[in-house]
């Protein structure tokens, strides 16, 4: 993977990430809210879950 495919994939992270508090800025906040109530071992677990996923998609489209 050359450094321009590492940025581009940063850059196009950031514009999904946006999109939600861009849109509905109160739902976003409101999610927002509920996962701060988590414990850290129920953010580990999502977080976990994200780079599987995430991963699982890598390997798909690779």
């Amino acid at each position: 993977m050359d450094s321009d495919t590492f940025w581009n994939a940063i850059a196009l992270v950031l514009v999904i990430e946006g999109l939600l508090p861009f849109f509905s800025p109160g739902g976003w906040r409101k999610g927002f809210g509920q996962l701060m109530q988590l414990r850290d071992g129920q953010l580990r677990f999502f977080g976990l879950c994200s780079i599987l996923l995430g991963l699982f998609l890598l390997w798909i489209l690779a």
